[in-house]
């Protein structure tokens, strides 16, 4: 299990839920191995190791929220 940050609400407030927390650190290890595996797989396809990142990177911030309210 790796040591991921105290997870905060938007106000700032503290996820004190222990299943909730249990959930989201499961969650974040999987998604680390599955792009550890997806890394990996890349180099050893010789795709550049910059761009893998910046692939990864792209990929996270096109991310859509579908929970924030419409203004």
């Amino acid at each position: 299990m790796s040591n991921w940050p105290k997870w905060v609400r938007d106000d700032g407030s503290v996820v004190s839920c222990t299943e909730k927390v249990k959930v989201m650190q499961e969650n974040f290890d999987e998604l680390r191995q599955l792009a550890q595996d997806a890394f990996e797989d890349g180099l050893l396809m010789e795709v550049s190791e910059q761009q893998l990142r910046a692939a990864l990177h792209e990929m996270v911030e096109q991310l859509l929220n579908p929970y924030r309210s419409r203004q």
